[in-house]
């Protein structure tokens, strides 16, 4: 999905694709995942292929989740949804996020 993805010292954001991790609290909550083109150097980035990770839509091009870019936002930020992650790829994601979280 597309969502104004907040800088992390909140003086802007920037419209870019997010992950869904999980459905928060109140169910209008979600928490996302920070998907970017470029992988800045970040060991614990999972790639994307926008073609052969998609089970339904796509990115504009080859991309990588940072596990350790996570926001927790309303439903109705939400821009749009532009696809859906194969189950593989969305679980590769997921652990390099619990990794993180754990320091490993």
């Amino acid at each position: 999905m597309l969502v104004n993805f907040p800088f992390t010292d909140l003086t802007g954001r920037k419209l870019r694709p997010a992950v869904v991790l999980a459905a928060g609290d109140y169910h209008s909550d979600i928490i996302l995942c920070q998907i970017t083109s470029l992988d800045y150097g970040d060991r614990e980035a999972v790639a994307i292929d926008p073609v052969s990770d998609f089970g339904q839509g796509t990115l504009a091009k080859p991309s990588f989740a940072r596990p350790r870019k996570l926001f927790t936002a309303n439903e109705s930020l939400v821009i749009r949804v532009v696809g859906t992650l194969k189950a593989g790829r969305l679980d590769a994601i997921a652990q390099a996020v619990m990794n993180a979280i754990a320091g490993r």
